[in-house]
């Protein structure tokens, strides 16, 4: 990967795809003596900074924690007005993205959304399908829990139609009915918020995948964090459940 922080002398390993767990707008906006919708407003501007530097650094994936299948259980007020900004960003945000050659997918179950979102969802996935550039993945209504328990439903299906044998079932065919099974595997999970938690994200995905936890709040985030993170992947070295045979003689 060519970082553009090309001073930091550190050795590059090839990242591919970012996942990050923006925790965080609720808090900075008590912080800043400010209503939380206002920091989810103030995280959407995050949101655009992240993608540009992801671009700028030639990061082929990044998929962003937006809205959990637990975050329902929020106050009804303050998921009205996460609908109503996940609505916003789809209609204004979509012909940048398409200009810039980003190809929007959305992960989770989108039953449970409103006839609008749903078709603004449908409608932005659909403008993007054949882009080329980055991969921008949004995580709405999602849990890794979920995720899991839906790939086992199709999978059924298939072996009551006679389509799949139990018996040829393995992490291969487990792994193509999970989300993002045709994208990069997840390098990097980043989360923000002082949190050091995974609250059921992407738990397929990123069973070896390096972790960055900052305590900066969502709304803050930039590319100095961003940097930060990856220079910290970049000073690790992933083994796979394997050793390090250097390691063993010094």
């Amino acid at each position: 990967m060519k970082l553009i922080y090309k001073n930091d002398n550190l050795h590059q390993q090839i990242l591919k795809h970012v996942a990050i767990i923006m925790d965080g707008n609720g808090r900075w906006a008590k912080q800043n003596g400010q209503l939380r919708i206002k920091g989810h407003q103030a995280g959407i501007v995050a949101v655009q900074k992240a993608v540009k530097f992801a671009i700028k650094n030639k990061i082929q994936s990044l998929t962003l924690y937006a809205f959990s299948s637990e975050n329902w259980n929020r106050p009804e007020i303050e998921v009205s007005a996460l609908m109503e900004i996940f609505t916003y960003f789809l209609f204004n945000e979509i012909k940048n993205l398409n200009n810039n050659n980003i190809k929007l997918i959305i992960i989770g179950d989108m039953s449970k959304f409103k006839f609008k979102l749903q078709n603004y969802i449908k409608y932005a996935i659909r403008l993007t399908a054949h882009n080329t550039g980055l991969n921008l993945n949004i995580a709405l209504n999602y849990g890794g829990r979920w995720d899991i328990t839906n790939a086992m439903k199709i999978i059924a299906k298939k072996i009551k139609l006679g389509l799949l044998l139990v018996e040829n079932i393995n992490e291969y065919i487990v792994n193509k009915f999970i989300s993002l099974y045709d994208q990069p595997s997840v390098d990097l999970v980043i989360r923000t918020g002082k949190e050091c938690r995974i609250s059921n994200f992407l738990l397929w995905q990123i069973a070896y995948s390096e972790f960055y936890f900052t305590d900066v709040f969502w709304p803050d985030f930039n590319d100095d964090v961003f940097k930060s993170a990856i220079i910290s992947f970049n000073k690790r070295k992933r083994r796979y459940g394997n050793i390090d045979f250097n390691d063993i003689n010094k």
